[in-house]
């Protein structure tokens, strides 16, 4: 029978049809149930080996999504090639030619190959891993990712960036370690610097309590002096992330107790001289 131009053969076997149907029903809930029970099962493990080898959490993020991503892929692939063989088409060849094509397209892909190579050094020297603050391709953020192709990056202001590997040359870790918090703040000319700094270490003895700091802080004193202002510098050492919240706490507390000694924050002002222009002054006369 044909129909616009497409011959329709009338004699298909409806037996052999329902039973490739039925197949393809069992594989593709077959499927719908190992996928997610793998994923549970590789996560699973993931844990338990955490809590063995007590690996650090951000680790233990890192290889649970790159498993899972690995393990989806060949599932799909699985997936693919069963289905292939269902309807009696040879896999086998496929892959053969696949190999072929792929061997062809490799030489136009070196990016590609430069990205999987890069993401394998990263993942092995852990430079980054999941939850740090980095920068990397000029961008700062919290690692949200890391692939064998590409790492996302969550920048501060929400944006995901998605950075091929192969770009990412330099990588500074800010979560390795302490951190800094440094305050500069400046005082007006008209102040007693002894007596701002003993302010200032004042406010670092009662911080120094604070378990967020690792070391101080302290006052280091004069940092520099200005045009318009006398700056004073403080420095400590705290926990991870932890720096600009420290760093806020100690600007207020000096903002309060600078208030309390009446000592003066720095205020812009311009000094105007006037000149009578010499046609002017002698016209008077």
């Amino acid at each position: 029978m044909d129909i616009f131009g497409f011959h329709i053969p009338l004699d298909i076997d409806f037996d052999k049809l329902i039973k490739i149907v039925i197949k393809l029903v069992v594989i593709i809930a077959a499927f719908s149930i190992a996928v997610p029970l793998g994923k549970k099962m590789i996560s699973a493990t993931i844990q338990k080996m955490s809590l063995t080898r007590k690996t650090k959490p951000g680790r233990i993020k890192t290889l649970d999504k790159l498993l899972l991503n690995i393990f989806s892929y060949v599932m799909i692939f699985i997936f693919i090639g069963t289905v292939l063989s269902l309807f009696g088409v040879s896999i086998g060849p496929l892959i053969a030619g696949a190999g072929v094509v792929g061997l062809a397209i490799g030489f136009g892909a070196q990016g590609l190959v430069s990205d999987v190579v890069t993401g394998f050094f990263i993942l092995l020297e852990q430079q980054m891993e999941v939850d740090d603050y980095v920068t990397v391709a000029g961008i700062d953020g919290v690692v949200e990712e890391i692939g064998l192709r590409t790492t996302k990056v969550r920048a501060f202001d929400g944006t995901l960036n998605y950075l091929p590997n192969r770009i990412i040359e330099n990588v500074a870790n800010h979560t390795r370690g302490n951190m800094r918090a440094l305050v500069d703040v400046g005082i007006s000319y008209y102040n007693d610097v002894d007596q701002a700094i003993g302010v200032l270490e004042r406010i670092c003895e009662n911080f120094q309590r604070d378990e967020r700091f690792k070391d101080g802080p302290h006052a280091i004193g004069v940092q520099s002096i200005d045009g318009t202002n006398v700056v004073l510098r403080v420095i400590g050492q705290v926990e991870n992330g932890l720096q600009w919240e420290c760093e806020r706490d100690l600007l207020k507390a000096i903002k309060v107790a600078f208030d309390e000694a009446n000592i003066e924050l720095p205020l812009n002002y311009q000094v105007i001289h006037q000149q009578e222009q010499l046609g002017e002054s002698n016209g008077r006369d």
